[in-house]
């Protein structure tokens, strides 16, 4: 029963943070200049952006990652939250399993980081900082499980 409101608390944290992320983010089809630069989504769609209409909605979270990072980033702890607890109810007989989840989760974050590395917005030096903590924290919770795993004596494979 603890997961299920875990779950509900952090779905309705992700759903909330994801619309006020996306209102935030429509600043971009205010902000022409920048289109270059934030128009990621729009530039493979369309090629160059020369108009409001070619925008995507997905654009917006990355303008609002960059310049306004508070709901985005609060989007992509719920995520990783929701993420968490559903591997941890759904694996939580299988710690070898659970074990590459979090490994595989540590390993996707610590890319992510390196994605975002030496950007000069300090919104994404934020997303920098949870992607790197967050990705070592991940590995922790791995190696401390692969450690428990193999202390029972039980066969690693």
């Amino acid at each position: 029963m603890s997961y299920v409101i875990q779950l509900v608390f952090a779905v309705i944290v992700f759903l909330f943070s994801t619309f006020s992320a996306w209102y935030e983010g429509s600043e971009l089809r205010d902000t022409w200049w920048e289109w270059k630069y934030s128009a990621i989504f729009s530039k493979w769609q369309h090629g160059t952006v020369t108009n409001v209409s070619e925008i995507s909605g997905f654009d917006h979270f990355i303008y609002a990652a960059k310049f306004k990072p508070l709901f985005p980033i609060l989007m992509t702890i719920s995520l990783l939250y929701i993420l968490v607890v559903l591997a941890t109810w759904l694996l939580r007989n299988h710690t070898n399993k659970l074990s590459l989840f979090f490994m595989i989760l540590g390993l996707t974050l610590f890319v992510a980081s390196s994605l975002t590395f030496r950007s000069p917005t300090v919104g994404l030096v934020w997303f920098t900082w949870l992607f790197l903590l967050t990705g070592i924290s991940s590995s922790m919770v791995a190696l401390k499980l692969r450690m428990k795993f193999t202390s029972n004596n039980q066969e690693v494979y």
